[in-house]
């Protein structure tokens, strides 16, 4: 590479993002893979980690964990990727491989796990390492732009849609983003129904929902019209919506939160539980969800929803995502990559 390398850096949390210049590209170990970054999708958790509600691991760090790029290098032991080869890296980056739960293909709830753009250095950046085993291939039906939010919004978003249930049709989704667009267009291409809850008044994002096929879209505290929910998968990580959310399912349904921070619940009458609901969390991802998705997606065509920034504008994705100044998602894209 003949000219230095960009990445963002947080220095700590509740400071702003920094760029910072390499002279020195990274180097892939083994098992690992150097990628070329082109392009990295802007996730509520990023927001999680920059403003402090996760735990910062003490040194400057790259967020990032929607990435599309081409392998650039590859490690020692490394098989079944090649050179250029369009590949996507997750939120979940390594796990340990022998505990119980990696060992019942279960990783996502591996003790030991690091994720990208928290313990790994993220996307955000020109340059990535990533581990192998947490590469994907991506489908070619979509541009890297389009491809990125596929990597936790719909990741992430079809896990909880999962966990919803076979027998769930209709479905409420609390906080219609990044994931919730995804996901909604998946329920109905699978015949289910749909329906949007967002903030209050938030006229853009309830127009989205009802153009990609939702039976309706309104308020977190409205009451959708006709039967109880099935189930309720929660996107916005407001614990105030999970007494909500258990106010319209049905006995027997269930309430996915699906984000991996979120306010306390308030308490709530024991009424809104009973009957057999179930309340549930969505932690990670593992390697079997996202091929089970990106092969859905490669068949299924999803609209993504983007609005693109340049690498050097992350701080202002982030503020944007935060005030909920667009629809869909954000993604970031690098220098001399096409915008």
């Amino acid at each position: 590479m003949e000219r230095p390398w960009l990445s963002m850096a947080m220095p700590a949390p509740g400071r702003p993002l920094q760029p910072t210049w390499h002279t020195m590209l990274p180097l892939a170990g083994p098992g690992q893979v150097r990628i070329a970054v082109a392009a990295c999708g802007v996730c509520r958790t990023d927001l999680h980690l920059v403003d402090g509600d996760l735990e910062h691991p003490g040194h400057p760090l790259v967020p990032g964990h929607e990435i599309v790029g081409r392998v650039a290098a590859l490690g020692e032991g490394v098989r079944g990727f090649a050179f250029g080869q369009r590949v996507g890296v997750p939120w979940l980056g390594w796990t340990c491989g022998a505990c119980c739960a990696c060992r019942a293909g279960r990783e996502n709830l591996c003790e030991q796990a690091r994720f990208t753009g928290w313990q790994i250095d993220g996307g955000y950046a020109e340059q990535v390492i990533a581990d192998a085993r947490y590469v994907f291939a991506l489908p070619e039906r979509y541009g890297d732009v389009q491809a990125a939010p596929l990597l936790c919004a719909g990741l992430i978003g079809w896990r909880a849609y999962a966990m919803a249930g076979a027998d769930a049709h209709r479905i409420g989704l609390y906080g219609f983003g990044a994931a919730a667009h995804l996901i909604a267009q998946v329920a109905r291409h699978q015949g289910h129904e749909v329906f949007a809850f967002t903030r209050a008044g938030d006229a853009p994002a309830q127009a989205l929902a009802l153009e990609l096929g939702a039976a309706w879209a309104g308020g977190s505290e409205d009451e959708p019209p006709g039967a109880p929910l099935d189930a309720a998968l929660i996107f916005a990580p407001v614990g105030a919506l999970v007494p909500l959310a258990l106010a319209r399912v049905r006995p027997g349904g269930t309430v996915v939160c699906a984000g991996i921070h979120m306010s306390d619940i308030p308490s709530f009458p024991y009424a809104l539980l009973w009957g057999e609901r179930r309340i549930v969390s969505v932690a990670n991802l593992t390697r079997a969800d996202g091929q089970a998705f990106l092969a859905l997606a490669a068949a299924l065509p999803l609209r993504v929803q983007v609005q693109r920034y340049p690498l050097t504008h992350a701080q202002r994705a982030l503020d944007d995502l935060r005030a909920g100044r667009f629809a869909g998602a954000a993604v970031l894209v690098p220098p001399g990559e096409p915008a």
